[in-house]
């Protein structure tokens, strides 16, 4: 689960090189190239910190699958659902993709 106004998203979208953190924005850095946009890909647009969220959320997902081979067949088999939301901060609903 991502949620808005995340900081961590927010850091990699402007990619920040900052100490320790920085290798944990690696990890995020993919999804957030991974967003199809033409405007501006700064942390002021909240439109595009949105879409690295939900991009984020789901290249979290993939990995989970391509790293755990028990949870991906568990989710083939329909034992477990593997499912993916954003929080909304504002508001406190939850939206699953």
């Amino acid at each position: 689960m991502g949620h808005e106004h995340c900081g961590a998203v927010k850091a990699a979208v402007d990619d920040v090189k900052l100490g320790n953190i920085t290798s944990m924005l690696t990890k995020i850095r993919p999804a957030v190239e991974a967003v199809e946009y033409d405007g501006d890909r700064t942390s002021k647009n909240t439109a595009f910190v949105h879409m690295a969220c939900e991009s984020n959320v789901k290249n979290t997902i993939e990995q989970i699958r391509l790293k755990s081979p028990i949870l991906k067949e568990m989710e083939e088999l329909g034992i477990i659902k593997i499912a993916g939301a954003i929080y909304d901060m504002d508001t406190g609903e939850v939206a699953f993709l």
